[in-house]
């Protein structure tokens, strides 16, 4: 029984092996290629690159805390203080620089014009930085922990 041959004419069916010593001796030729040229790769080029100082960064104003309880009462720093007073610290506060950020923490039954009055009155004095201090709802936390259970 014959493997193959120049003048095999029993079989004419083509040939169904692939011949992969073409594709192997094309990946040794590569081979050799990347390892000649690979230590070109390592070589670093030498700069003196120019050193440069920058500005400090700038500093973190200040934090001033606004409470505002239920019954409309005023606290500034969680010390309390009446409305003339929080106008004087409020114009205190605004003339400083850089301006502190004035976070304003109010009752949740707090009215609305109470909070107005806040806003108004910073803004007035020029107070420019106004943020608000919310508590997540405690109701969610609930609903989540019973979820998982």
């Amino acid at each position: 029984m014959s493997f193959g041959g120049f003048n095999d004419n029993q079989n004419s069916a083509p040939m169904a092996d692939i011949n992969v010593t073409p594709m192997v001796d094309v990946m040794l030729v590569l081979l050799v290629i990347f390892i000649i040229s690979a230590p070109l790769f390592t070589h670093a080029l030498k700069l003196d690159l120019p050193t440069a100082k920058s500005a400090p960064a700038p500093e973190k104003p200040e934090t001033v805390t606004v409470g505002v309880d239920a019954a409309g009462k005023l606290y500034w720093n969680d010390q309390p203080v009446d409305a003339g007073e929080l106008d004087v610290r409020l114009a205190a506060a605004a003339a400083k620089d850089p301006q502190p950020e004035l976070q304003l923490r109010a009752d949740k039954s707090t009215s609305y014009e109470t909070i107005a009055e806040v806003m108004s009155a910073a803004q007035g004095e020029g107070l420019t930085k106004l943020g608000f201090v919310t508590d997540p709802k405690p109701g969610a936390a609930k609903t989540a922990a019973a979820a998982s259970q």
